[in-house]
């Protein structure tokens, strides 16, 4: 999975990026200090893999994964080249998500590009910009078509559907707000527009304005609009988020405690971000390797075998499961085989988040 971190210079940005990833991205107080994108990646927490591999002990502890890619502070026009332009909206191309850092706090020592603090205008600039650019990518898609049409008619309906869309746009609308039915939105999405992409606003608040963030009114205001818009919206103060990511586990759980919240803004991030994207995590044991695999909700088991190598999706078997709460509670697969919680799945069963899964297959 490969996130996109955006926002307008001096946001918090690239402080929050420094904090999740302590890749160590240069922040400062003046806009396009990050010129190339920064890429780092973090591991996934799973108290799951974490019980495997205290019971097998194996070679090789492998926990999914997650690439931040902290992309250069967009300005207006930046669909026109203002600014670093279209390099940067070439890089959140790139990404399978958005996440859009937006400014919730005053501070007259933070120069703010816009002069003032105003996240709903901060966010609608950006997805402004968004939408410009994949204006110019549903034209060209639109004139292909055209000429594929005069060969073949079917491609009319495919220019049907994306001056459909370029309407919409044209109305300042995200991509992913667009009806149409699913296989039209199957087809749109082919096309790897920006404003499709799905996004996590991400309201960065200073300490004060964290600690009650349920009555702080710019939070408010970024969470309405996401609601509006079907996106997701994350609470999270960058600062804090810095002095938790110097911590060792044990400060770090009793610094948490002190802020009475339960869990880091990263484990906050990596959730929202499954969540959004509709992932879940399935399990390999054994003495060489205890891993995680990440797949899509609804995965079949042979689809799922095939993450691991072709061979195992083509000469699929059987999946041998048992889910992870079964096996704690046996303790060990020997038990667990005894009481016949280990069972035999088909091609047509449906990964579930936990399942512990060993493929049997022939090729």
């Amino acid at each position: 999975m490969k996130l996109g971190i955006v926002g307008l210079p001096n946001v918090g940005k690239s402080t929050l990026f420094n904090a999740i990833t302590n890749a160590g991205a240069e922040s400062a107080n003046y806009p396009f200090c990050t010129i190339d994108p920064n890429v780092g990646v973090v591991t996934v927490p799973d108290e799951r893999l974490d019980f495997l591999a205290e019971m097998y002990n194996p070679k090789k502890y492998t926990p999914a994964v997650i690439e931040f890619v902290d992309i250069a502070g967009l300005v207006k026009g930046a669909s026109k080249g203002e600014g670093l332009g279209n390099k940067f909206l070439s890089n959140i191309r790139m990404t399978d998500a958005i996440v859009h850092v937006v400014r919730c706090f005053d501070d007259v020592n933070v120069i703010h590009v816009e002069g003032s603090t105003d996240p709903i205008r901060d966010i609608e600039i950006i997805n402004l910009e968004l939408v410009m650019a994949d204006m110019e990518m549903v034209e060209r898609r639109i004139d292909k078509a055209k000429k594929a049409a005069k060969g073949d008619k079917k491609f009319l309906h495919e220019v049907e559907v994306f001056e459909g869309l370029l309407e919409h746009l044209d109305g300042g609308n995200s991509a992913r707000n667009y009806e149409c039915s699913d296989e039209d939105m199957e087809l749109i999405a082919t096309s790897d527009l920006l404003s499709l992409k799905p996004i996590i606003y991400a309201a960065n608040m200073d300490e004060t304005g964290f600690t009650s963030y349920e009555s702080n009114e710019y939070y408010n205001k970024v969470k309405e609009y996401a609601e509006n818009e079907g996106a997701q919206v994350l609470p999270i103060c960058a600062k804090t988020e810095m002095e938790i990511a110097e911590l060792d586990d044990e400060d770090k759980a009793m610094f948490l405690e002190e802020l009475g919240i339960s869990e880091s803004g990263l484990d906050r991030l990596i959730k929202c971000s499954y969540s959004l994207l509709g992932l879940i995590s399935y399990l390999t044991a054994g003495s060489d390797e205890v891993r995680a695999w990440t797949i899509t909700k609804g995965t079949k088991a042979p689809q799922a075998a095939g993450k691991i190598h072709s061979d195992f999706e083509r000469g699929f078997i059987r999946a041998e499961v048992i889910a992870f709460d079964d096996l704690k509670a046996t303790g060990n697969m020997t038990t667990a085989r005894e009481k016949g919680l280990i069972r035999s799945e088909g091609k047509e069963y449906v990964m579930k988040d936990g399942d512990i899964v060993t493929y049997r297959f022939n090729v």
